[in-house]
């Protein structure tokens, strides 16, 4: 008799974390597709840089599937996912000043490429023009976050854009409840003084990562993790 189908998405954080560091292909799937957009968004609030970002979104992934079997259950795993990407972005960001101090000190002149902005994956049918204007709308409020000071921009994504609780935003960032109230309102005040726009609605869609590049994550690690299942 043939065992029923696992329903992974009905599982607990405890029993799929079990799953996972047992490298079933279907538990890391569905942690990843669950989890690609808020890993990706915390690690931009850190970065400011789409490729940069998904680096860090990858390898965080393996480090917490390598340690999987340590997820306890104190936190959610999406709380303790994200607290892994940010220290992870982080140290990508430390990593890149001692790279640009080291090239300063050198007179050596250090030129980032721009890298384009993902459109957001759109299932509703729009006028070109309602298009163009949301894109443009969307364009500056990415640049208007991406100006906030590097304390409160996190707190901002995590919070505001991701939804997280206050208690989750300050587990995830390793701050106190209070820190986190007092930066997000802080974030909200620069951003409507800079926009002059009431953000509320669609602050959301500003910073994507879905359709194709939430696919081509998932693929990434599961090739990592279990490359003799991956073409299952």
């Amino acid at each position: 008799m043939t065992a029923p189908a696992i329903r992974y998405d009905n599982l607990s954080d405890i029993d799929l974390a079990a799953r996972a560091a047992a490298r079933e292909a279907g538990a890391i799937r569905t942690i990843t597709t669950r989890n690609n957009q808020r890993l990706f968004r915390a690690a931009w609030s850190v970065l400011r840089s789409h490729t940069d970002a998904e680096e860090a979104v990858q390898e965080a992934y393996l480090k917490a599937f390598n340690r999987m079997a340590d997820y306890s259950g104190k936190a959610s795993l999406s709380t303790w996912l994200t607290r892994i990407v940010v220290n992870t972005a982080l140290d990508h960001k430390r990593a890149a000043e001692r790279r640009r101090a080291a090239l300063y000190d050198q007179d050596i002149a250090v030129i980032e490429d721009q890298r384009a902005l993902h459109a957001a994956n759109s299932g509703a049918a729009q006028s070109p023009e309602a298009e163009l204007a949301r894109a443009e709308l969307g364009r500056a409020i990415m640049k208007a976050v991406a100006r906030l000071p590097d304390d409160y921009r996190s707190v901002f994504v995590l919070r505001d854009i991701e939804g997280m609780s206050v208690r989750e935003t300050a587990q995830a960032a390793s701050l106190k409840e209070a820190t986190v109230k007092t930066r997000l309102h802080r974030a909200r005040h620069l951003l409507r003084d800079d926009l002059a726009v009431d953000i509320g609605g669609i602050i959301a869609n500003t910073i994507p990562f879905a359709g194709a590049d939430c696919e081509a994550m998932t693929q990434r690690v599961l090739s990592a993790l279990t490359p003799a299942q991956t073409g299952d």
